[in-house]
């Protein structure tokens, strides 16, 4: 016998959208106030629970993009320049180490496969404060402290292990037979990894490469700790300097935010497709 199947009642339905709309509520609420507060005039946040402004005003964007530094050059820019170099420059380092890597990891078996593995998924239990120190001896020792380069480097070093393990796992549900037939028609490793594995892996590259990115442009400790320079901040080191240890802006830290994040929200929204296909194909191979 075959199960009847049945629609589900319009009152259920009611109730399933009505609980989507309470959490999404719940979830938006905090940004909803950050979203006040950057338009609100006044430096601290409101009584009021409400996440409609009473009045509108753009005094903390105008504040944040016409800061100037000691040198008369204009902060926002410059730091924005800088986090989006250091941010393009670990994507590409993470993407291409990664995918190599990843490649290397799923398809040939060799000594020491399992170990490195394994350091991988040992070193995302560390926390980043951890590895504070043996970062700024390393770096002081190869003379990369207040660099682009050694933020990059130590940027990419710590978004690899993840990248790598998120490859591995979507080129391990990539069929093999692609590889023998291109072996068979004469391809050697290199063109077979550039012409057939990596367009295929385009969901996967694209996770690998937003993440790097995110790890890049919203890191804080490390920036404000390896770079000495008010030239040299990144954006999080900026926002930081608006919250103090007496007082705070919390308007003009709000309107940092803001502008910060609209850059990760339009690659999430450009890249929204691969990305369900990469964390999907990724988290499920092992």
């Amino acid at each position: 016998m075959t199960a009847r199947r049945t629609r589900p009642s319009w009152l259920g339905v009611a109730a399933t959208y009505a609980a989507l709309l309470v959490v999404t509520a719940v979830v938006l609420y905090p940004v909803m106030l950050v979203c006040k507060k950057a338009f609100e005039p006044g430096r601290q946040f409101a009584l009021s629970a409400s996440p409609i402004p009473r009045e509108v005003t753009l005094d903390h964007f105008r504040a944040l993009m016409g800061a100037h530094g000691s040198h008369g050059e204009l902060l926002f820019l410059r730091h924005a320049m800088n986090s989006a170099l250091v941010a393009l420059a670990t994507t590409v380092v993470g993407v291409i180490l990664s995918c190599t890597a990843a490649y290397a990891l799923s398809r040939f078996r060799f000594p020491g496969r399992r170990a490195g593995l394994t350091t991988f998924l040992v070193v995302q239990m560390f926390p980043a404060s951890m590895l504070l120190l043996p970062l700024y001896v390393l770096l002081d020792k190869m003379s990369l402290l207040n660099s682009v380069t050694g933020l990059v480097m130590v940027y990419a070093t710590t978004a690899i292990p993840f990248c790598v393990w998120t490859l591995k796992g979507y080129f391990d549900g990539l069929p093999r037979e692609l590889e023998e037939a291109a072996r068979i028609d004469g391809a050697g490793p290199w063109r077979i990894f550039f012409t057939i594995m990596l367009p295929l892996a385009r969901p996967g590259i694209a996770v690998t490469a937003l993440f790097s990115f995110m790890t890049a442009w919203n890191e804080f400790i490390m920036a404000s700790t390896f770079m000495t320079e008010e030239t040299r901040y990144t954006l999080p080191v900026l926002l930081q300097s608006s919250v103090g240890q007496y007082s705070a802006d919390w308007g003009l830290f709000a309107a940092g935010a803001i502008v910060t994040s609209v850059p990760v929200m339009a690659l999430f929204y450009v890249l929204q497709r691969s990305l369900v296909g990469g964390l999907t194909a990724g988290s499920v191979k092992g």
